[in-house]
């Protein structure tokens, strides 16, 4: 029951998907782990950083914090090729 709550809380705002849909141009994307620093970012409570993903980071970043950094891990290969080619 507390992995599922832990799972439930996890989803409540995926930082990753939420940085890479932001309504930024395409040549002033970060796509390099930008869920991981997005999270990172709010812990530390770094304006500068979350004002350039023009995303609105997590309630929970803590949380997020493991799935966002799996879910990047997964995405690297896509992520180095946008970034090589963008």
């Amino acid at each position: 029951m507390v992995c599922g709550a832990f799972f439930i809380i996890g989803l409540t705002g995926c930082a990753t998907f939420k940085s890479l849909n932001a309504e930024v141009p395409l040549y002033e994307r970060v796509f390099m782990y930008s869920g991981t620093r997005l999270d990172w970012a709010a812990l530390e409570s770094d304006n500068v950083t979350i004002r350039k993903f023009k995303a609105e980071p997590p309630g929970y970043p803590l949380v997020d914090l493991p799935f966002s950094f799996a879910l990047d891990s997964l995405f690297f290969p896509l992520a180095v090729s946008a970034e090589i080619f963008h």
